[in-house]
């Protein structure tokens, strides 16, 4: 039987998150703006958990329900001009690189534009936001519901006259102990593709990182991360994704990310992306879904 009591946070610690001294306990109001590192910030604080948002991408950085440790992992140290490495990144209007034009910016736009706040409500529950981005013939929304749990949709609304495709993913970072004593479980004899050997792939058994994995499933639905390291389970639903991604970069080192804040992350994504990227007609919509909490 797992013990609750190595994976609860001391009341009032940040478990070293990089916006732990941003954020403090709920006071009155559950959202206020900040900035840091040059972006500009919504912060959340609510009795049941804290978060908080970046306007670029729509981005959310951290999760953290009360007395527990923080879903989401986030770099430190953010660039000047560029994407921000940690929380859920959005890919869109492509995921991965595009398909045609190689000089386009990596997983797309969105994560590199600032986003409209449209929508915000809180109550003794939790809080709801919408993220709007508008280019082109393309309106992009996320809808954030946060509680006890983090439930995120992303909904893109095709407006032009003629057919497209597209494709899109949220890149969660999720906060682990220690990626090399995690294991994932819920992919066992999912089919796919390994992106590191080029070659097809069928899951056997849990999944581990040994050094480093890129592998994209065409399977959506429930994964957990058993974390021994910090004695949790964390639980990830994608719903009817298309496809659950599973990313670390083991030894190859990342832009401004010591090694050892390497190891506190293990990336599982819901996507639609490949040859599972989605075809819009004129007026319809693509949704894309992803849920998590501790159990």
């Amino acid at each position: 039987m797992r013990s609750a009591r190595p994976q609860r946070a001391r009341a009032g610690e940040g478990i070293d998150h990089p916006l732990a001294g941003l954020l403090r306990p709920a006071a009155g109001q559950p959202f206020r703006w900040a900035e840091h590192q040059g972006r500009e910030l919504l912060l959340v604080e609510h009795p049941r958990f804290s978060a908080a948002f970046s306007r670029q991408g729509g981005q959310l950085l951290h999760f953290q329900p009360r007395g527990e440790r923080p879903l989401l992992w986030c770099a430190a140290r953010w660039p000047k001009i560029g994407a921000i490495r940690g929380g859920v990144p959005v890919c869109w209007p492509w995921f991965g690189r595009h398909p045609m034009e190689g000089g386009w910016p990596h997983h797309g736009w969105a994560r590199l534009s600032d986003w409209r706040l449209v929508h915000k409500e809180a109550d003794t529950h939790g809080v709801r936001l919408n993220w709007r981005l508008d280019l082109h013939d393309w309106q992009v929304e996320l809808e954030a519901v946060l509680g006890e749990r983090m439930r995120l949709q992303l909904i893109t609304r095709h407006r032009d006259s003629e057919p497209c495709v597209f494709s899109h993913g949220l890149h969660a970072y999720w906060r682990v102990g220690d990626v090399a004593r995690v294991g994932l479980l819920g992919l066992e004899g999912a089919e796919g593709r390994n992106l590191l050997s080029r070659q097809a792939c069928r899951q056997q058994g849990e999944l581990r990182v040994v050094d480093g994995v890129h592998q994209v499933f065409r399977q959506g639905g429930r994964v957990c991360i058993q974390d021994a390291g910090w004695q949790r389970r964390l639980c990830i639903d994608g719903g009817g994704n298309p496809n659950t991604v599973v990313w670390h970069p083991g030894s190859r080192p990342l832009s401004e990310v010591s090694w050892a804040d390497g190891l506190g992350f293990l990336s599982v994504q819901g996507a639609a992306c490949g040859e599972d990227g989605l075809e819009l007609a004129a007026g319809e919509e693509g949704r894309l879904s992803l849920e998590a909490w501790v159990g």
